[in-house]
């Protein structure tokens, strides 16, 4: 049994230890060609460490905790009205006392000594207002637990659809950028045939202006979806609150050697 719990432990530290990316060679990710989906951890496993890492997820269960103490307190108030006190005195006291003897008017004695004086004793309240008000207490501490855990499950909710969508925006932005790459690929080698005609005079200097400024929108939209990619990219790690250990390149096929 002692043996089965060490094996079940080393497998969690593993575990933990994959996600956290600790001890490994970050994974070469040709933006281009490979595949993001095949590259990326399991979806529940991101939103998992998402859950478990995310500040906001964390304080909504806290203050379940919170209110559920403050219920418990609630139940156990009426104990307040129940106790023991005592007193204890230390000082010089003056005693009097009265001796009667049959027939004799009653004789006052009066002594002083240093002595310690104590009492205890036990004490029982009720306060009318606490024992009529005791179940709207409870039931308000029921209603603040419940308040409480409905918006733990609407964090947790949210932010789980949260990482869902940046998942999936990111596995679409990274085929935008192949469609972008494909289409600037294109219009650069239509830009190195226009400008060898255009210096062979065969078409006007507007058709080549026409063709050099697709050329040169197709460079610009390149850019801004592989700014995007980078961005999601960034999000989606700060969001399940570790690094996914791959090295981004971006080029073509024909280079990756």
């Amino acid at each position: 049994m002692k043996r089965s719990f060490h094996i079940q432990f080393l497998i969690v530290i593993i575990g933990l230890l994959h996600l956290s990316g600790f001890g490994q060679t970050p994974k070469k990710f040709n933006l281009l060609t490979d595949d993001l989906s095949m590259m990326l951890p399991p979806l529940e496993t991101l939103i998992d460490s998402a859950l478990k890492k995310n500040p906001f997820v964390k304080f909504r269960e806290r203050q379940i905790s919170v209110n559920k103490n403050k219920l418990k307190d609630q139940r156990s108030l009426w104990m307040k009205n129940f106790g023991v006190q005592t007193d204890v005195r230390y000082g010089t006291f003056d005693n009097f006392s009265t001796n009667t003897a049959e027939g004799q008017n009653p004789a006052l004695l009066a002594t002083r000594s240093v002595q310690l004086n104590y009492g205890a004793g036990a004490y029982m309240k009720f306060p009318i207002f606490d024992i009529v008000n005791r179940k709207n207490q409870i039931n308000m501490a029921k209603s603040e637990v419940g308040q409480a855990e409905d918006m733990a499950k609407e964090q947790r909710n949210e932010l789980r659809q949260q990482v869902i969508k940046q998942y999936n925006d990111l596995i679409l932005k990274q085929k935008l950028v192949k469609i972008r790459s494909k289409y600037l690929e294109t219009s650069r080698i239509n830009m190195e045939m226009i400008e060898k005609e255009f210096q062979n005079g065969v078409i006007t200097l507007s058709e080549y202006s026409r063709i050099s400024e697709i050329y040169t929108t197709g460079e610009s939209n390149f850019e801004i979806v592989k700014t995007d990619f980078i961005t999601a990219f960034m999000l989606l790690e700060e969001s399940i609150g570790f690094k996914l250990n791959l090295n981004i390149a971006i080029k073509p096929a024909n280079e990756n050697n």
